[in-house]
């Protein structure tokens, strides 16, 4: 059991019908256990010192390559930047077969054509933000359409955000209809929820939105749009993991985590592989399950890898800047 798991004996409350009320719905999300804020801490700490044998971690650099979201997300990017981007993502190092592909590229909605394009039949996907990504505000019926395009463009994941705005006003209610009529709107595409822990000022905040999320159907909770800090902190991400874990013991549905923003190097990705295998466990241990969304976190492991099977880092020319 980690440190802000429910004491022994305690259960969380049954998750109301689909159809509460906003006063149901607050009040299963009031009633959860309250994160120990000084325990979590304490506890993504300690797992941050774990550390993965030289064996294994070859094993786990690749694992971690296969769960990227590579993504550009920037007022300037263009179809050629995007092109570039997903020749990287099917090719990581042209030099050496034996890297994985990604998980993903993610785009803004105008340029997901472009991606899947350039990514038919390699297997990797494409993964679209969408909503007024990034601040979430915009009207239900643009945010479908937001969707809806992104997903007729071949889009088969949408990174939604929520909005924070009516979260922290308590209308749980909006929210949770948000995230269920953009669920409807992706069709066959899975949907990630951003929740913009940065903005949510409270752990028992990241708590609630986490289970709110997977009450809607989010087939994904993610941290953040990478664009406020902090973002995907080791305490927030663990938070996370732990509603997933308890909701699937509760359901046996598997919901996946995604954190994003701030996971620049190797030692940032491990660190998330061996909370993802202390908190929720090896089920999780799969792209399927669990994603890093980053932009430069690709180049580090790339030379982390290039360091373990040859003894010596590349150069810093070596691989192509994101």
């Amino acid at each position: 059991m980690t440190d802000t798991a429910p004491p022994p004996g305690t259960a969380a409350p049954s998750p109301p019908d689909a159809a509460a009320s906003n006063a149901a719905l607050r009040a299963f999300l009031h009633g959860l256990p309250g994160v120990d804020e000084v325990g979590v801490q304490a506890r993504a700490a300690d797992l941050a010192t774990r550390s993965i044998k030289t064996t294994a971690k070859a094993r786990a650099i690749d694992l971690a390559i296969r769960m990227v979201d590579l993504t550009t997300l920037e007022g300037a990017d263009t179809p050629g930047k995007v092109r570039a981007l997903c020749a990287k993502a099917v090719r990581p190092d042209p030099a050496d077969r034996s890297v994985p592909s990604v998980a993903a590229v993610c785009v803004y909605p105008d340029l997901a054509r472009t991606a899947a394009d350039a990514l038919a039949g390699s297997g990797v996907a494409v993964a679209s933000v969408a909503t007024a990504f990034p601040s979430g505000r915009a009207p239900l019926e643009a945010k479908l359409a937001d969707t809806r395009r992104a997903v007729a463009d071949g889009a088969a994941e949408i990174d939604m955000v929520i909005d924070r705005g009516a979260f922290l006003a308590g209308d749980y209610r909006a929210v949770h209809d948000q995230i269920t009529a953009v669920k409807e709107a992706c069709g066959p595409a899975h949907l990630k929820v951003i929740l913009e822990t940065g903005e949510l000022a409270t752990y028992d905040n990241v708590r609630r939105a986490s289970w709110l999320a997977i009450h809607a159907g989010a087939d994904f909770i993610k941290t953040s749009t990478g664009k406020v800090s902090p973002a995907a902190t080791l305490p927030v991400t663990l938070i996370m993991l732990e509603a997933v874990r308890d909701h699937h013991a509760a359901t046996g549905r598997r919901v996946g985590v995604k954190p994003a923003g701030g996971i620049r190097t190797t030692k940032d990705a491990l660190r998330n592989l061996v909370l993802v295998n202390e908190v929720a466990g090896p089920g999780w241990l799969d792209p399927a399950h669990f994603r890093l969304g980053a932009s430069s976190l690709l180049n580090d492991l790339l030379m982390q890898r290039t360091r373990l099977s040859t003894g010596s880092y590349p150069g810093p020319d070596y691989y192509t800047l994101d």
